[in-house]
This record gives structure tokens, C-alpha cells and sequence, in this order.
């Protein structure tokens, strides 16, 4: 990962930018440390779709876990079907 100051990334974002497009850049400041990371969009997306993924299989195996579930057939009942 690719580390740079503010200072740096307002004075060549478009480089910073172009950077973030092969691999994260990491955005520090003086007395604060971290500040903020510029990824890509694609990387954006797969991170995200990564979070949302786990998400959903915590909550199936929560699902799984519930007392009092229905079954297939008690819910195509209630549903009508």
C-alpha cells in the first residue's frame, strides 16, 4: 500500500489517484497518523460485495440457530402455494 501526507496528495492528486487505480493509498497526517485510504472503484466494489456477503452468511447461520422454525411445507401453506 502506497503511503503519502495530505500535503502530498492535494499536490498531486491526479497521480495519487492514478496510484490508487494498481493498489490502495493511504493518507496520513501530521500528529493524526491515518486519515483516509483512496482505493479504486473495482476495489471499492469487491470490498463491499465482500461485507455484504459475510453479512449474509451470518445471518443464515443465525437463521439456522433460531428456535421455533418453520418448515418448507408450513411456509408454502401460509403462503398459499
Amino acid at each position: 500500500m502506497a503511503s503519502v501526507t495530505l500535503s502530498q496528495f492535494r499536490n498531486q492528486q491526479s497521480d495519487y489517484i492514478a496510484v490508487a487505480q494498481r493498489e490502495p493509498v493511504e493518507i496520513t497526517s501530521r500528529g493524526v497518523g491515518r486519515r483516509a485510504v483512496v482505493v479504486s472503484p473495482e476495489f471499492f466494489d469487491r470490498a463491499l460485495q465482500a461485507l455484504e456477503d459475510r453479512a449474509d452468511v451470518r445471518g443464515a447461520a443465525e437463521a439456522r440457530n433460531e428456535k421455533g422454525r418453520v418448515s418448507h411445507e408450513e411456509l408454502m401453506r401460509e403462503l398459499g402455494l
